[in-house]
């Protein structure tokens, strides 16, 4: 294995991880920004208000995103586990 390769597989490996926590972080980020909107202009400032619809909006996120998450880390795993042979040698 060179030194390379190594690198590849983590620009790979980080290339994953990051498309398949996108679409939860972004779900929270803009139900997020929509609650500090209605709370700077209602003047509501209670906290726990920022986080039940941010925890609902990822579990509905999750629940519709699931099963391409799921894929996404599937094929990374099998492609990983089908080229040990060349990693090896």
């Amino acid at each position: 294995m060179t030194p390379e390769f190594v690198v590849g597989l983590a620009q790979e490996a980080i290339k994953v991880t990051i498309l398949v926590a996108m679409p939860m972080l972004g779900l929270a980020l803009i139900v997020g920004l929509a609650v500090s909107v209605f709370m700077a202009t209602t003047q509501i400032h209670e906290m726990t208000l920022t986080f039940v619809p941010k925890i609902l909006a990822v579990l509905l996120g999750l629940l519709f995103f699931l099963n391409w998450m799921l894929q996404q880390l599937i094929s990374f795993t099998h492609n990983l586990i089908t080229q040990i042979p060349i990693y090896i040698r």
